[in-house]
Order: C-alpha cells, then structure tokens, then sequence
C-alpha cells in the first residue's frame, strides 16, 4: 500500500481490524478460562506432560487456539491492505474489551487506575485512526 493512501480507504478497512481485534480477544478469554479450570500448577520437569495432557484436552483451551489461528488469518488479511502504523495500533481496542469481560466473567478488579488507562487506549486509538 502506498504512503498516499486515503483516510477513507484505510477507514473502509476497520470493520476487518475490529473484527480481528475481537476474535484475538476472545481467543484471549478462552484461554484463561481453560487455565482456570486446569487451575495453579508449578513448572516442573516431572509435571510436565500430565499438565500438557490435561491443557490439550481442555475444550476451552482448543477453542482459544482455534480462534487464535482465525484471528492471524484475518490478521495477515489485514497487514496486506492497511499500513502497519495504522494497524497495529488498533490492537489495543483488545485490552479494552478484554479488561471488560474480564471483569464480568471472571469478576476480576478494574480500579480506577485501569478504566482512565483504559480511557487513555481509546483516545489514542482514536487520534492514530484520524490520522
């Protein structure tokens, strides 16, 4: 893609971004409620395949790293029409939605800290689309 590209042709393209933004996140999601099921374990030599076994049979886990894959698909589409540095910023609309959920599903704390960060992301991802 050219450097003289239009706003209005890499704006045709956020619905794919977003889409790939969100299907990242819930990627994200699912792996973490696969880990919660498996639960605490330590890094040892000895629990190494039992705990490999029991994370690749978790349905949560597989699910996660399907969407993963989809989401690096949607993602090389992505790479091959818009400029990197309008692209990659949009990934941090993930830590938006994910803080989000994160807080419904898995009732984790989102301070007041967090949500002006948050708000922080949002304005920023704002201002590089507008750019």
């Amino acid at each position: 893609m050219s450097s003289s590209a239009t706003k209005g042709s890499l704006m045709r393209y956020l619905p794919i971004i977003i889409f790939g933004v969100l299907l990242n996140a819930v990627a994200q999601l699912l792996l973490k409620e696969g880990m919660r099921r498996i639960g605490y374990f330590a890094f040892h030599w000895d629990n190494i395949i039992p705990i490999g076994l029991r994370v690749a049979a978790n349905p949560f886990v597989i699910g996660g790293l399907v969407i993963y894959v989809v989401s690096f698909v949607v993602w090389l589409l992505v790479l091959s029409r818009v400029a990197v540095s309008f692209a990659y910023p949009m990934l941090s609309l993930g830590y938006i939605f994910n803080a989000v959920a994160a807080y419904y599903l898995f009732n984790e704390n989102v301070s007041l800290t967090r949500f002006a960060g948050i708000c922080v992301i949002v304005l920023g991802t704002y201002l590089i689309t507008r750019t």
